[in-house]
Order: C-alpha cells, then sequence, then structure tokens
C-alpha cells in the first residue's frame, strides 16, 4: 500500500503554488494526496484542476494588531483544529507538508499531537506568524534565503528554495512570439506584476513605452481590470491580464524581465535564469524589499524603489540587456534552484 501526504497552505496563491509543484513528483513516487485548506480559500480554486481530494476547515486570521475579530478569530483556531485533526485520524498519512498560511496552524498542530512529522516550507526571507507558531511542531523547515537560515533552529533549517512547477521550464519561445504576435527579432522585455498586478510599475512602464518600444518587444502582465485599452493596437507591445497555461512560452520568449519581489516570482526567474529587475512593493510587512536586497546581494538582480523606477526605467533596462549574460552566469551557480530533489528526499525519509 502506497504513502500518504496531505498538503496544507492557503491564503495567497504564494502559499499554494510550491504545493502544486511537488503534486506530480509525489505522484511519480505512489503518494496519495489530500489537502486540507480554508473555507472557500483561493487553495481550493487551484487544487481543482489536480483531481485532489480536498478537505475544507475553520481558520482565524492571526493579527499582530487590535481588531475586534481577534476575540472570535481564536475559537475558530479551535474548531479548525478540532476538524484537522478528525480527518487527521481518518485519512492517517504519512507526513504533512506545510506552505504556511493561517490554515496551516491547525494542521501542522493536530498532526504533531498525532505524531505524524511535518515538514514546512517558509518562502519570504523572514518567517511569517503562522510559520513561527508552526516551527516548535515541525521536523524540517525549508527556506528560500541563506539570512532565513539564522530566524531558524539550527536543526530543522534547509536551504531549499522554492519548488517550480514542472511546466515553466518546457516553454518554446515560437510559440511565445505567436501568442504575442511579435513578428521582428527584437529582443522581449517581460514586465510582471504578481496576480493582481502593480499599478505604479505599470504606469512606469507605459510612461516609458515609446523609448522601450524602440529596442524591444515588450509583453505586459497587467494584473486584473489594469489593461489599456488605448494601448490594445501598439506593434510590439502585448499586454495580459493574467496568464494561466501560457507563461511558460512566455518566460521562454523573454529575454529580461521586470518583475516585483514576491518570493515565488523571484525564484520562478532564479530557476529559470531570467536576468531581472526587481520593483519590490513599498507596502506590506516589508518582505518584498528584504526579498530583492537579499537577491541584490547575492547578485541575481537589479533593484529598482517603487518610487524611482519611472526615472530610471529606460537606463536600467538596457543596462540589464547589456549585462545580462554576467547575471544569468551567478544565477546558474545558485544552490537554491534545485528545490524539488531536495525535498522530496526529505518527504521520502520522514514518510517512513
Amino acid at each position: 500500500m502506497g504513502k500518504k501526504i496531505v498538503l496544507t497552505g492557503g491564503g495567497t496563491a504564494g502559499h499554494v503554488t510550491p504545493n502544486l509543484a511537488l503534486i506530480p513528483y509525489l505522484r511519480k513516487e505512489g503518494y496519495e494526496i489530500a489537502y486540507i485548506g480554508s473555507i472557500g480559500g483561493i487553495e481550493q480554486k487551484l487544487i481543482e484542476d489536480f483531481g485532489i481530494p480536498y478537505t475544507a476547515i475553520k481558520t482565524g486570521k492571526l493579527r499582530r494588531y487590535f481588531d475586534p475579530q481577534n476575540f472570535t478569530d481564536p475559537f475558530r483556531v479551535m474548531q479548525g483544529f478540532h476538524e484537522a485533526h478528525k480527518f487527521l485520524k481518518e485519512y492517517r498519512p504519512n507526513i504533512i507538508f506545510s506552505k504556511g498560511g493561517y490554515v496551516s496552524v491547525p494542521v501542522v498542530h493536530a498532526a504533531s499531537l498525532m505524531r505524524i512529522p511535518c515538514i514546512c516550507h517558509e518562502s519570504d526571507l523572514t518567517p511569517g506568524l503562522a510559520n513561527k507558531l508552526c516551527t516548535p511542531f515541525a521536523e524540517k523547515i525549508c527556506c528560500n534565503f541563506p539570512e532565513t537560515m539564522k530566524e531558524l533552529p539550527e536543526s530543522k533549517a534547509v536551504l531549499t528554495g522554492t519548488p517550480i512547477r514542472e511546466e515553466l521550464f518546457k516553454g518554446d519561445k515560437e510559440t511565445g512570439k505567436k501568442l504575442c504576435g511579435f513578428t521582428d527579432d527584437k529582443p522581449v522585455l517581460m514586465v510582471i506584476g504578481g496576480s493582481l498586478g502593480a499599478a505604479s510599475v505599470n504606469r512606469s512602464v507605459r510612461g516609458a513605452l515609446d523609448g522601450l518600444l524602440k529596442d524591444f518587444n515588450v509583453v505586459h502582465i497587467c494584473g486584473k481590470d489594469k489593461m489599456d485599452n488605448l494601448m490594445l493596437t501598439i506593434p510590439g507591445y502585448k499586454q495580459f491580464e493574467y496568464v494561466k497555461n501560457n507563461l511558460n512560452h512566455l518566460y521562454a520568449m523573454a529575454d529580461i524581465v521586470i518583475s516585483r519581489a514576491g518570493a515565488n516570482a523571484i525564484c520562478e526567474l532564479l530557476a529559470l535564469k531570467k536576468p531581472h529587475i526587481l520593483v519590490p512593493l513599498p507596502t506590506g510587512r516589508g518582505d518584498q524589499k528584504l526579498n530583492a536586497a537579499s537577491f541584490k546581494a547575492q547578485g541575481y538582480s537589479i533593484c529598482v524603489d517603487d518610487d524611482d523606477l519611472p526615472d530610471v526605467i529606460l537606463d536600467k533596462v538596457h543596462e540589464l540587456y547589456e549585462n545580462r549574460q554576467h547575471y544569468i552566469d551567478v544565477m546558474a551557480k545558485s544552490s537554491q534552484i534545485n528545490s524539488v530533489p531536495i525535498i522530496m528526499n526529505m518527504i521520502n525519509e520522514l514518510a517512513k
């Protein structure tokens, strides 16, 4: 009888996509897979395509600030713990792999009580609150950045990088050009701002478009409801709201990339060895700025502050393109681009 694994994590796409990347490899190894997520969470929609049984549990947000829901959410977390415990008792998995997010906390705690080993994965440079609460109960904690190792218990921390979806490595440059209607041999600049897009990056790119199009074709993934209908017919400029199935072909076509600095996005750029400019989100808990600073320090990235982008975009794009081979060579030496075999070995070892 094959081994069983429960995947958990949710709240944002970043807490789900690394789990999705592991699924083909887990199936090859003969694992039976189940998923525990939140009720109505983004993870449920993303898991549907894989035909994996999904169990929804109640979850509460763990806030570091005052909110009236702070008084009710602990009870939701307790309910989630009982629901997770009930499912794990019936399913009897050999191991849990948790990608974080608030839904993972009751799952990892329940598994710990039942002596089911857990591996957690932290994407950002500084561990989020959910993973901090899971750390005492995890056997191993995978991370993306050398700096994160200092924030975790030495016996548990493993520098792995993020699992990248297998299909991203199988893109075709010519298919990408056809999707965009690019017919000449100009190099391609790809602009990607995360699933919701990045309004300030969009403005900067469109403001500099005349200059960019002199030397580049531009494919711009601009986010939901952020396309500019007045720019739909400009030759050499192709906009998409969101790309699900053909992202691999666009990556294959791209010579250089401008991106936000979310952990999954930058790990994809690193794994695909795409020279890039990072423009970290200026708000939030600061993780994008830290992610970008780490990648810059390791020599992988050019980093630009959000406020500075409109003034420097043309110069930085040309600087990156002229030095693109240097960045490719540095990324090729990274120890953070071979995560799947490392994580699969850990799973197999602990699932015995």
